[in-house]
């Protein structure tokens, strides 16, 4: 059993910077994939940054450039840092972890907002 804990989150300026951080609990953590989702109202949840137990990364097209997921498997934790914020960015972020079984974090707010 994998317990996931997002946290980073809060209100930006655009343009602004923000670090999430999903921290787990339990479980093999090193070998999940672990991916950043996001959800504004209305929409449904998309995928913004996967990262495997190997450390190879994807991003959507939306995001490339701008974001950086990195894991640092002693901690459990993996990272999604975020530049160069656009309001569009706005939405409540979920990690979600995948091997033998899938877990998802309770999710956090990010506001991107002059």
């Amino acid at each position: 059993q994998v317990q996931l804990v997002e946290s980073g989150g809060g209100l930006v300026q655009p343009g602004g910077s923000l670090r999430l951080s999903c921290a787990a609990s339990g479980g093999a953590y090193n070998f999940y994939t672990v991916g950043w989702y996001r959800q504004a109202p209305g929409k449904q949840r998309d995928l913004v940054a996967q990262i495997t137990s190997a450390g190879t990364t994807n991003y959507a097209d939306s995001v490339k450039g701008r974001f950086t997921i990195s894991r640092d498997n002693a901690k459990k934790t993996v990272f999604l840092q975020m530049n160069s914020l656009k309001p569009e960015d706005t939405a409540v972020y979920y990690c979600r972890a995948q091997w033998l079984s899938d877990y998802w974090g309770q999710g956090t707010q990010v506001t991107v907002s002059s």
